[in-house]
């Protein structure tokens, strides 16, 4: 009895010796691997100085709620060139802030800092490949000529780019006009308006504002804008293996962008009928030519994949930052009635009440273009660019940048550089004017970004910007509904888009 007692409390100790043995060697190798990953962690040697990361997660945290303002603040004690440390060692990031920074790199380095990085967002969604998110090569610069020529040629057997865009002007104000001065919600009618101009040049043609198809389309390209930098995005691109759980805001981005591409390759199918070899009508079919020529070539960028993607990638780029500059406009017309009466009265001085606007007008009207550039400057669209990485091993400011190194680039520190503009936060279209009213390009303004990864619609998106604003102010009075002050708080995306609010656009009576 007492052999078999002894037995028991024998194997009782054996057993918890054991476990905790057990334990101890989960603990060490939980120390090991946190000492590892700190290890890991720390900034590479010769890089810019930044905030301590915290541990695994690194400094994901300043990119969650208006990273560019914290990083434009962060710029004030560590520098215009900083670190910042992306979920561990997974990704060592440069961040440019101010404008000296910035041309340093994407003016003086142009090459340098024209690639993207393989993020796994982008790795899933576009495989690298297509215009805006291509790595920087042949595949690319042949994308973006193709593109920039649909752009340039344009209406060579049509009117002009400049009468197509007035034309859908009158549509615009037509549509407005149907509310009679009651509110209304602006979005839906800018976004169906200004991506029918990127539609004339994609398919030939635009879609009617009650076209539900189109319509679904565009709502979903405009969530996925805000979901592609959400947490769980941050988080996919660093745990890709979270693609496998069946929950999170990834999965709908991914079943969003699986919904638009099927879109878009049935529209691709029917504009590409009756295509006739060396006669393009539109970009679908010069791009569809080149792929016939390329046939049989195994190093060849085009295939009908690419095509889908560059497609979706225009009419997103094409739409959503002109959208949103000018729904700001329009809330800080209504927001400034002075600023608003100061363009009345120049634009009843060159065109009067019969006149439409043209582009010949622009030069005459310097206080609309001054405002729009203030618009532009002020609401930031696109405050952090799109993310670059370094094709080579550089030198910035004297640090020592390795390639492959992801690049953010801070519009937003440019345009509120205390350098170049006085007082930059508060809203003052006469800083883009002279002594005399003429209109002054300044230096420190680059809403359409700098360098070979430049805006490829910056021309395009001039035309739509003041053609628009100018034909809806010389027939409506803007003005917010009694009572009602809308915030202006943006909403965080890729793009600064203004919260949603109602605005009431009154018959001018000239």
């Amino acid at each position: 009895m007492v052999l078999i007692q002894l037995s028991s409390l024998v194997s009782e100790v054996s057993h918890g010796q054991a476990f905790l043995g057990l334990c101890s060697l989960l603990i060490s190798l939980i120390v090991i691997l946190l000492i590892r990953q700190l290890v890991k962690q720390r900034r590479p040697r010769g890089f810019p100085p930044g905030p301590s990361p915290i541990p695994v997660i690194g400094n994901i945290m300043s990119l969650a709620t208006e990273p560019h303002v914290f990083m434009k603040k962060q710029s004030e004690i560590h520098g215009q060139v900083r670190y910042l440390n992306y979920c561990g060692n997974i990704w060592h990031i440069m961040v440019l802030n101010g404008y000296d920074a910035i041309r340093e790199c994407l003016y003086h380095q142009g090459d340098v800092f024209s690639d993207r990085p393989s993020l796994p967002l982008f790795m899933k969604m576009t495989k690298m490949g297509g215009l805006l998110n291509a790595k920087f090569g042949n595949g690319w610069i042949e994308h973006r000529q193709l593109a920039s020529n649909s752009f340039r040629y344009f209406g060579r057997f049509q009117k002009p780019l400049d009468q197509k865009i007035l034309e859908e002007c009158m549509f615009f104000v037509d549509a407005i006009d149907e509310h009679k001065g009651k509110p209304f919600n602006p979005k839906h009618l800018v976004t169906n308006a200004v991506s029918n101009i990127t539609n004339l040049i994609i398919f030939g043609e635009r879609f009617t504002y009650d076209n539900c198809d189109f319509q679904h389309m565009i709502e979903i390209f405009s969530e996925n804008v805000e979901l592609a930098v959400s947490g769980w995005a941050f988080l996919y691109n660093a745990f890709p293996w979270i693609e496998y759980l069946p929950f999170g805001k990834h999965q709908k981005l991914f079943r969003n962008a699986a919904k638009v591409y099927n879109f878009l390759e049935q529209i691709i199918r029917r504009f590409s009928e009756g295509r006739v070899c060396n006669f393009p009508r539109h970009y679908i079919d010069d791009y569809l030519n080149k792929l016939d020529k390329s046939a049989g070539d195994l190093g060849t960028p085009y295939s009908r994949e690419n095509l889908i993607y560059s497609v979706g990638e225009l009419i997103i780029a094409g739409t959503e930052t002109t959208t949103n500059t000018l729904r700001w406009a329009m809330l800080y017309m209504a927001l400034y009635p002075n600023i608003q009466e100061k363009v009345h009265k120049e634009m009843d001085s060159v065109l009067g009440s019969e006149k439409s606007p043209s582009l010949a007008d622009k030069k005459r009207m310097p206080y609309v273009e001054a405002v729009l550039h203030e618009v532009l400057r002020f609401c930031n669209i696109v405050p952090l660019g799109i993310f670059r990485a370094t094709t080579q091993d550089t030198l910035v400011s004297g640090y020592n940048i390795p390639k492959g190194t992801m690049v953010i680039t801070n519009l937003y520190s440019v345009h509120f550089d205390e350098k170049y503009w006085c007082d930059p936060g508060t809203f003052s279209p006469h800083r883009f004017l002279d002594s005399n009213g003429n209109f002054v390009r300044r230096e420190a303004f680059l809403p359409f970004s700098l360098g070979k990864r430049h805006c490829l619609g910056e021309h395009l998106a001039r035309m739509e910007m003041f053609l628009f604003f100018t034909t809806m102010l010389q027939r409506f009075h803007l003005q917010f509904p009694p009572g009602t002050v809308p915030s202006l708080t943006p909403k965080l995306g890729m793009t600064l888009q203004p919260l949603p609010y109602s605005i009431c656009a009154v018959r001018r009576q000239q």
